[in-house]
């Protein structure tokens, strides 16, 4: 076995140290560092090695045990008479399914220090960089982005304003729909964090396994199909700065109890882990359900809802603040105007439509009808006849109409509905009779009839 001059100076040229030996235990290469090491170990300089037997050299050496068994010794740790630690690697060399020798590559403590402390310094410079491209995509939401006419809106508004002023815990309880995260992110950029990660997670998505994953993260190897090296958890990214847990009525008993934890104690244990990690996080939660009638059917620990409810901001349902509606109806239409590249206006009898409606779905039920009705105005403007008929005509209206004609009203919003995906041109209107499972002729009869 040889090793031509090409391998034998990029060999050279490495810090570790290298030894290969034949099936003899004779010494067939060692680089620069490994006869360093060497006249180390022996107390001076050892001349020419190569040709020469390894135990005669040094009679505790194990590469020609790896050679005899063809199997590898890892990570074996070793110390020179100088007190000087190192790490040896020993593998047989095979060719042909025959071994024909080993290979010993030595790293020296110092320098696996210096390797470790080289990716500590790149996973800080990394987590910067990441921190730095997330801050960009995170909280872009602040108070003056809420729309509050109403004066119980106002009043809400002013309390978490000083929310903000604190670092307490928040939480947001009200109906779907009304703007809890629009709220959090303005509380986050008011805040003394504002510079620092906004991060939200919806606690409904995930299952208790999943979610706690997400939350804090695991080691390698902490369960079937865990990612190589691990993950960073959602606390630990939020770290120093808001982390923001949506729907948080809806996570696990059990898990409760381990946030709860991190809480009080501000550490944190990934998954499959040992090691705790620090976390300095402001918590905000969301709930649309009612937690104290949670708390009594057992479905939610009564000390996790005192910690997470220091401040407790309930936020209007649309129905209770009507005053805002035109407000946020404007501020929706810009929004839609640039989105479609188009000016989008409402008439008057729209707006009063929209002002008598109930809204179950409060804010984002009037987005979307608003968007729904842009895409139906062909010349930009929402009329009343644009709206949902369930919105354009007057509840005592609609309780007059026969069953038929509530039929036929409710297939042509489906229709509709379909259509501002699809398109409202021959191909979209294909489209949405063959999902519909309808001919386009008995499509266009519904459109007319």
């Amino acid at each position: 076995m040889n090793l031509n001059q090409d391998a034998r100076v990029m060999l050279n040229a490495m810090r570790e140290g290298i030894l290969v030996i034949d099936t003899q235990g004779r010494i067939v290469f060692a680089n620069r560092a490994y006869r360093e090491f060497l006249a180390q170990e022996m107390g001076g300089e050892t001349g020419p090695v190569e040709g020469k037997i390894l135990r005669e050299l040094r009679p505790g050496a194990r590469l020609p045990e790896v050679v005899a068994t063809g199997h590898p010794i890892l990570h074996a740790p070793r110390m020179e008479k100088k007190d000087k630690i190192y790490f040896v690697n020993m593998y047989p060399i095979r060719q042909d399914d025959q071994v024909v020798g080993g290979l010993s590559v030595v790293t020296f403590l110092k320098d696996a220090y210096d390797f470790q402390n080289e990716l500590e310094r790149f996973e800080q410079r990394s987590k910067q960089v990441l921190r730095r491209v997330n801050k960009a995509n995170s909280a872009r939401y602040t108070f003056d982005s809420i729309v509050a006419v109403g004066e119980n809106v106002r009043a809400v508004k002013a309390l978490a304003r000083k929310a903000a002023e604190t670092d307490a815990t928040v939480l947001l309880a009200s109906e779907s729909g009304t703007g809890k995260e629009l709220y959090a992110q303005a509380i986050h950029n008011a805040s003394a964090r504002k510079n620092e990660l906004f991060v939200a997670i919806n606690c409904a998505n995930f299952n208790a396994n999943t979610l706690e994953s997400e939350l804090f993260g695991y080691v390698e190897g902490a369960f079937t199909g865990a990612k190589k090296g691990g993950k960073i958890g959602l606390f630990e990214a939020a770290n120093g700065g808001t982390l923001f847990l949506d729907e948080v009525s809806e996570m696990d008993y059990s898990l409760q109890a381990k946030l709860l934890r991190a809480i009080q104690e501000g550490r944190i244990r990934p998954v499959g882990g040992v090691d705790e990690i620090e976390v300095d996080v402001r918590l905000i939660s969301a709930s649309n359900a009612d937690l104290p009638a949670y708390i009594d059917k057992g479905k939610f620990r009564r000390d996790l809802y005192y910690r997470l409810s220091t401040f407790q901001i309930h936020i209007p349902p649309l129905r209770e603040r009507r005053e805002d509606i035109p407000t946020l109806t404007d501020v929706v239409l810009s929004e839609l105007s640039q989105k479609l590249k188009r000016s989008i206006s409402i008439t008057d009898e729209a707006r009063r439509c929209l002002a008598a409606h109930d809204w179950p779905g409060n804010v984002r039920e009037l987005r979307n009808v608003l968007e729904f009705s842009a895409y139906l105005s062909d010349n930009g403007t929402i009329v009343r006849a644009s709206l949902p008929e369930h919105i354009s005509r007057p509840a005592a209206q609609e309780q007059e109409i026969p069953l038929a004609q509530r039929v036929r009203n409710f297939e042509r919003e489906e229709i509709n509905k379909l259509l501002v995906k699809n398109g409202t041109d021959l191909a979209g209107k294909r489209k949405t009779a063959s999902q519909l499972g309808i001919s386009l002729a008995t499509l266009y009869n519904k459109l007319t009839d």
